[in-house]
């Protein structure tokens, strides 16, 4: 019997390199799919790495499983992260991708800060002021900064914070009310909608509560000094 083009398990009538020998069960279901992943952190994250690479070069699944000495049918195990690759193959990998190994481990190995605050729930920071409300905290990242937003809510005059300066930058959005935001010797009348972003070493804060109750958004970020 005459076959053309590729044999199952035979070679490539153009090339004549052995075909991949998984690749055929991989035409009997979605190659995107992923079975068995549940947990798999690790290996999940290397082949979004992997596939994020592929894409960059603009090369195919094919294209890269044949650069690596790979079967279709594995690469896309691996892109899916249903199965962990040994070094061996991801140094394959890294190869045909013309990228150092350490990328392809590199997003695993990062961990990642969140915070989330449910409605009404007390928590700490700039919520111990009077009128504030944290929503959140983000320490600090791989550059070295952090970062803290806060929904205040004043009601009365009585609860206009003091001056503040330090470190870093600040951005404030009014939602609600009307004020005047001091910025060392300059003063902003805001309405809702306004905002301002400014370097936070200089003195600031509300200066005058026109119209109450007053609320806005305050996002500060900083580089915290390192000692020693």
């Amino acid at each position: 019997m005459t076959t053309t083009g590729l044999e199952l398990g035979g070679r490539d009538s153009e090339t004549g390199a052995r075909d991949m020998p998984d690749a055929a069960p991989a035409l009997n279901q979605d190659p995107h799919a992923v079975r068995g992943a549940t947990g798999n952190r690790l290996e999940m994250a290397i082949g979004r790495e992997v596939r994020a690479c592929r894409r960059k070069h603009g090369m195919t699944i094919i294209e890269l499983a044949r650069a690596a000495g790979l079967s279709l049918g594995m690469m896309s195990k691996i892109e899916n992260g249903i199965i962990s690759a040994s070094l061996t193959t991801l140094h394959q990998l890294s190869r045909a991708l013309a990228v150092p190994l350490s990328a392809l481990l590199k997003p695993s190995e990062e961990v990642r800060d969140a915070r989330f605050v449910k409605a009404g729930v007390p928590t700490e920071r700039c919520g111990t002021r009077a009128g504030h409300r944290p929503l959140g905290h983000v320490v600090p990242d791989a550059a070295g900064v952090s970062v803290e937003p806060c929904l205040v809510f004043l009601t009365d005059d009585a609860d206009r914070p003091a001056l503040r300066q330090h470190a870093g930058t600040t951005f404030i959005y009014l939602l609600e009310g009307e004020m005047v935001w001091r910025h060392g010797m300059e003063l902003y009348r805001m309405a809702p909608d306004d905002s301002l972003f400014f370097d936070a070493a200089a003195p600031h804060g509300p200066d005058q509560l026109l119209t109450l109750p007053v609320r806005y958004l305050s996002v500060a970020s900083w580089r915290p000094s390192r000692k020693g």
